[in-house]
């Protein structure tokens, strides 16, 4: 017993002095650089895994990590590049991992490249009637790790909120032909060929005949309404700024789209980040675990220590759980989004990083945004449309004139004679006298809609700083988190070291060790948050300006 506690002294000695040079030796970092060095220096600095798990060896010197292609690995399913829409023999189906016990460790995420070009067994089917009856229809046979600007593409490309306001614009391109019609003069042609038998009386006799004869009648017409009081010029003034109003919408749809499939990308990026984390946290606790044994094991650590660390692998594996469900909800949001084909899923193919810097100062990107804005200008569209709307009500009590004429022929066939033919001319005004007030109330209305449309388009300015402002310094601030997080990320890996060597010396107790993974695992948690946080307000700025280069 004496020996056993000489040789614990001895060991803890010599832990102690090795923390203590090695505590000297790694100075951290305690102020914050430039944000614009930080930002250009800081995605080439940082690698996509910063929680590197401690490696943990079993009693034979090999790692306890299983390779990614043991069973249960979280290695999702791959789609070959060199793959068809209807090869499906190469498409791996992705497994699911199941939950990790004591003494089990979880594979690291795989190492995916992006395709160099977007696959079009990605794309749906052309039949937007198609209604999947069998389960092997809808059944998820492969995932596609994907850039987000391949995402993007998609979107342009599937979308179906996209499509429909493309076809918006169509029909109201083909509402302006028909409306510009009126400015052009009615024809039309008639024709008519008849055959009849009537009784007549013959002369002399009682006996009655029956006479039979053949004729053709053919009519032109040509009609022109010369003057409407401002009704035509008013209907295709406002089909103009419908399709105006329309082609806006079109670019406030895509510019939308944009922005939410931003969005669903990093939050694809954040769950897949979850997923990594809470993979190294149950990585560290069986560390921890295993340490806590082997302590039990020689006698100078207590079965307290040991529960304690079963507690914490149990929690992490939970959170790990939680966290490859989250997974799955980001990529088929992300696949919804896209409007993807039924039997493949996404992944993100992109390091969490930052996305880009944002230079314009404030006010310069308050101005650019009321400049590029669909939504003011459909305010003013809609202002315009009612205004047309006005005058063609008023027109109604206004005088109309129109002019026809008409060129008529006719042969009756047997009769001996030839073509007889004919025409007329005409114009015709009319006057509405008395129409109760409708015509004044309609316009009235339309009053009312202008007003409308100036307190909306004053309304929207307003939101439309607002949105600048709150992404502005959402951005700024998030600019800040990422610096303060990646110093305490460095520091919070440096104090888990130290306190595992603590603990291993006999100085130290398992629950520093757990404090110290609960605040690794918080510490990179915030810096990837801080990062996807800053790209999401980043996303937010340009949609609010509508514009992906600013200045």
């Amino acid at each position: 017993m004496v020996k056993q506690l000489r040789n614990s002294l001895w060991l803890s000695l010599t832990m102690i002095v090795a923390v203590s040079q090695s505590a000297e030796a790694d100075t951290l970092p305690g102020s914050l650089i430039d944000k614009n060095t930080f930002l250009r220096l800081h995605n080439s600095s940082h690698d996509s895994s910063l929680l590197s798990a401690i490696p943990a060896n079993n009693a034979a010197g090999k790692s306890v990590i299983p390779s990614l292609s043991q069973k249960g690995s979280s290695t999702a399913g791959v789609l070959s590049q060199n793959n068809t829409p209807t090869d499906n023999r190469n498409i791996v189906v992705p497994t699911v991992p199941t939950p990790a016990t004591p003494g089990t460790a979880i594979p690291p995420a795989p190492d995916v490249r992006p395709p160099a070009e977007t696959p079009s067994y990605l794309n749906p089917s052309p039949n937007p009637l198609q209604f999947p009856t069998r389960p092997e229809e809808v059944r998820i046979q492969g995932t596609q790790p994907i850039t987000l600007q391949q995402a993007l593409e998609l979107a342009q490309r599937n979308n179906r909120q996209l499509q429909v306001a493309r076809l918006n614009v169509d029909r109201s391109r083909d509402i302006l032909r028909e409306a510009q019609a009126a400015l052009l003069p009615n024809a039309g042609l008639n024709a008519g060929l008849t055959r009849s038998r009537s009784a007549q009386p013959n002369q002399g006799f009682p006996q009655q005949e029956v006479g039979a004869n053949t004729a053709f009648t053919g009519t032109a017409q040509l009609s022109y309404d010369v003057f409407t009081s401002g009704e035509r010029s008013s209907r295709i003034r406002a089909a103009e700024e419908q399709l105006r109003l329309n082609e806006l919408q079109l670019e406030q749809t895509a510019e939308q789209l944009r922005l939410d499939v931003s969005n669903d990308y990093y939050n694809l990026q954040a769950s897949d980040e979850l997923v990594r984390i809470s993979q190294s946290a149950v990585t560290n606790a069986q560390a921890s675990l295993r340490d806590a044994q082997a302590l039990e094991q020689a006698g100078v650590g207590t079965r307290f220590d040991v529960l304690q660390s079963e507690v914490q692998l149990a929690n992490a594996t939970q959170e790990l759980t939680n966290a490859l469900s989250q997974q799955q909800i980001s990529r088929r949001q992300l696949a919804a989004r896209l409007s993807l084909a039924q039997a493949v899923s996404l992944a993100a193919a992109e390091p969490v990083q930052i996305a880009g810097l944002w230079n314009l100062p404030l006010e310069n990107s308050i101005v650019l945004a009321f400049r590029n804005r669909s939504e003011l200008q459909q305010q003013l569209a809609q202002r315009n449309i009612s205004e047309a709307q006005r005058r063609i009500a008023l027109s109604q009590l206004g005088p109309r004139v129109s002019v026809a004429t008409n060129y008529n022929v006719l042969d009756i066939f047997d009769d001996g004679s030839g073509l007889a033919d004919g025409y007329s001319l005409g114009a015709n005004v009319s006057l509405n006298l008395y129409d109760g007030g409708a015509a004044r109330a309609r316009a009235r209305q339309e009053e009312a809609n202008i007003a409308i449309a100036e307190t909306n388009f004053a309304d929207t300015r307003n939101q439309v700083r607002f949105e600048v402002e709150e992404a502005y310094n959402t951005l700024q601030a998030n600019l800040a988190n990422i610096q303060t997080a990646s110093v305490a990320l460095e520091q919070a890996r440096e104090a888990l070291r130290l306190a595992r060597l603590r603990f291993q010396a006999g100085v130290g107790t398992q629950t520093e060790v757990i404090d110290a993974e609960n605040a690794l695992t918080n510490a990179e948690g915030n810096r990837v948050t801080a990062i996807l946080d800053y790209n999401r307000a980043l996303a937010r700025l340009q949609r609010a300006i509508s514009s992906n280069q600013p200045g």
